[in-house]
């Protein structure tokens, strides 16, 4: 081991369906993989003892090339796997429809600020032993069919746990699934349990001891963001008892009644099973976890709501604070508030920063964001004018319309109160439609505005881009529907680089919210019970503090303005971190 930590003494393994580790590293989509990589990269600068496993994909997610109406075409990544990663001798295999699966995986190790290390594990079924089909199951990321995403979380959860027996991981104490897509995990412990005692079914106390290990964390309060996969194509994974478990023994209501009898509240699956007809892995990954916990305070609330019955708890997410504060803000921490790398919450200081090299700092992230849309869209924008800044994946939910509700509007604020440039950027899913419409109306709305208000869509969204467009904007817009905003953590890498929120009050932002502060509002909060604001006044919300507040404070009182930048970073920067969030998991979690 590189790191010096042998497997043997890894107690924390970390299992997410991707992990975005490298721009250049295709895999992941988007928050759900940054995440991951940002989690990653705070345990190895806290030294803790974890491990992470995700799947390989030869094909990445997605390179996106937009045409002239803003239609979305998406073409396979071209990447070499060796540039990345590196081969383990070691070989797991699973069975999938009666066949055996080799899987081989393939290391990359990230480096923490005091020389720890956390190994990743990339788990690949292209061997020459394994069927046409098999060898590509880890081809493409949220690729393929139902079953083929099926087949893929097999790979992650009963494959990822193999696979660590075979790298020599024995003592691992916590399996924390990062989302339901590893929720199969669980029932590999449970057979393992079983194994141990000599035994082929599984029993009451096999559920307590995988309980105790598991940790799951539940990423979305969008119906569709929790995979449900039917019974007829679990069973066709699994044909028959000559694989590690009998699934009917694991997943059926009234065999788990024969199995535990009184002692059913360890693991009621009818909820899971949905009537025998499907299996949802939430509700597999809540069943079977003895911590759950959702991604903000907000979202514990409405996670709790979804899933009655279910203590779920709420840790906030966080962003790698190096990872995302652009080199001009990191030499001037560096400068001013050394250790901040090893202690993020030393950004407290920055509201004693000197305003004018706050500012120095900004205007230099800036330009290097101008100078990308400058090479990739031939437009030149203006460094001293407002610039407004929405990076997200491109669906319903996130509105990234709003903004654009009422152009003429736009129009007028621009030109009584202070120009106004606008940077876009994001991927749609391949299968949502609605996504890519709104997409194309985007376009439709640039072209509207005309030469009035500058606007630019930067097509190919990835690691590398956002970070430049986050710390390189004036103001970071988000606008979510509420209460379908888990947490976001767009805004969190904005303020590290002194870059107020200007944003729906929903996901992380309630929290980090302080207004004319931190950064702004729109509209009102959501509350159980009195549905969602209204859109109009959202709208209205939207315009008149543009109007009123924001741009006349940019233009007008830049000392003011830089008062909420420095306040951005000192308070949301400083708490809003993967280090505190792991802290938290720590106590909570990990080592409870």
């Amino acid at each position: 081991m590189q790191d010096g930590i042998k497997p043997s003494k890894r107690s924390i393994a970390y299992f997410s369906m991707e992990i975005a580790l490298e721009s250049a590293l295709p895999s992941y989509s988007g928050g759900l993989g940054v995440l991951a990589g940002d989690t990653i990269r705070a345990a190895a600068d806290m030294g803790l003892p974890m491990v992470g496993l995700s799947l390989l994909y030869r094909k990445g997610y997605f390179r996106q090339e937009l045409g002239e109406d803003g239609t979305q075409v998406e073409h396979a990544v071209a990447w070499r796997v060796e540039d990345f990663l590196k081969e383990e001798e070691s070989r797991a295999s699973l069975s999938i429809e009666g066949r055996r699966v080799w899987l081989r995986c393939w290391r990359y190790d990230v480096k923490g600020v005091r020389g720890d290390g956390v190994p990743v594990y990339f788990l690949d079924a292209d061997l020459p032993e394994n069927s046409d089909f098999d060898r590509g199951l880890t081809g493409s990321l949220y690729g393929g069919d139902t079953f083929y995403r099926l087949c893929q979380e097999v790979i992650l959860g009963v494959g990822g746990v193999r696979m660590l027996r075979a790298l020599g991981y024995t003592r691992i104490r916590r399996y924390h699934m990062n989302e339901g897509h590893a929720g199969l995990l669980a029932l590999q412990l449970l057979d393992e349990e079983a194994e141990k005692a000599g035994r082929a079914s599984v029993r009451k106390r096999d559920v307590e001891n995988v309980r105790r290990k598991c940790v799951f964390t539940t990423h979305t309060p969008v119906p569709a963001g929790h995979d449900q996969f039917p019974m007829s194509l679990v069973t066709r994974v699994f044909p028959n008892r000559e694989d590690f478990f009998d699934l009917k023994d694991v997943f059926c209501a009234d065999l788990m009644k024969q199995i535990l009898r009184e002692h059913r509240e360890f693991l009621d699956l009818k909820e899971a099973v949905q009537a025998g007809t499907s299996l949802n892995m939430t509700y597999l990954a809540l069943n079977l976890s003895g911590f759950v916990n959702g991604v903000a305070k907000q979202h514990g609330e409405v996670s709790r709501m979804m899933f009655n019955g279910y203590d779920i708890a709420a840790i906030t997410n966080g962003v790698h604070a190096a990872t995302w504060t652009s080199p001009t803000f990191q030499k001037l921490y560096d400068t001013h508030i050394p250790g901040w790398r090893e202690d993020n919450f030393c950004l407290r200081a920055a509201l004693g920063l000197p305003a004018q090299e706050v500012w120095s700092a900004h205007q230099a992230a800036k330009k290097t964001l101008l100078d990308v849309v400058s090479q990739r869209t031939g437009t030149q924008m203006d460094p001293e004018m407002f610039t407004i800044g929405f990076a997200r994946r491109a669906t319903g939910y996130k509105r990234a319309d709003l903004l654009l509700s009422d152009i003429e509007r736009l129009k007028r604020i621009a030109a009584a109160v202070g120009k106004v440039q606008i940077i876009y950027a994001g991927k749609a899913h391949p299968n949502d439609p609605g996504g890519k419409e709104i997409i194309r109306r985007l376009f439709a709305a640039k072209r509207a505005l005309g030469n009035d208000v500058a606007m630019v869509y930067l097509d190919d969204y990835s690691f590398d881009l956002g970070a430049k467009i986050t710390a390189g904007v004036d103001v970071w817009l988000n606008t979510p529907q509420p209460p379908l905003e888990a947490s976001g953590t767009s805004g969190m890498k904005a303020a590290l680089n002194g870059v107020p929120s200007f944003s729906i009050l929903d996901g992380w932002w309630i929290e980090g919210h302080i207004e004319g502060v931190t950064g702004w509002s729109i509209g009102n909060s959501w509350r159980e019970g009195q549905g969602a604001p209204e859109h109009a006044a959202e709208v209205e919300s939207l315009y008149q503090k543009l109007e009123s507040v924001i741009l006349p404070l940019f233009y007008g009182q830049r000392d003011g303005y830089l008062e909420v930048m420095k306040h951005a970073i000192a308070l949301n920067g400083s708490f809003f971190n993967t280090q505190r969030m792991l802290q938290q998991y720590v106590t909570d979690a990990y080592f409870r």
